[in-house]
């Protein structure tokens, strides 16, 4: 898969998940996440980039994964408020961070 997204139109919020396991197909997902944010119903939802599986040994950096989708760029010219966790759904690194954004996003 090159970028997950799940979309909760109704929360109107935004997941979209990033399989830095898969070096090939990281370029594909910035497209992708490039055309998501720029989805008309999306434009002022709250974004949330979850970089999986970092238990995983052969995956990249953090700094090497934001450098390569541009993130400092996405974020400074989005017009929706966006957060980036990283996350490993196998081990469960992260989760509790995830989970508190999704709660805080419910609550506004």
């Amino acid at each position: 898969m090159v970028g997950t997204n799940l979309t909760d139109l109704t929360l109107k919020k935004k997941k979209f998940m990033v399989d830095p396991s898969n070096i090939a197909q990281v370029s594909s997902s910035c497209i992708q996440l490039l055309s998501v944010l720029s989805a008309e119903p999306l434009c002022r939802a709250p974004v949330l980039i979850l970089f999986n599986k970092r238990d995983m040994p052969c995956t990249m950096s953090l700094t090497e994964l934001k450098s390569l989708l541009r993130m400092d760029d996405i974020i400074a010219f989005a017009s929706q408020p966006i957060t980036s966790l990283e996350l490993s759904a196998r081990t469960g690194q992260g989760l509790q961070e995830v989970l508190t954004w999704l709660e805080n996003i419910a609550v506004k």
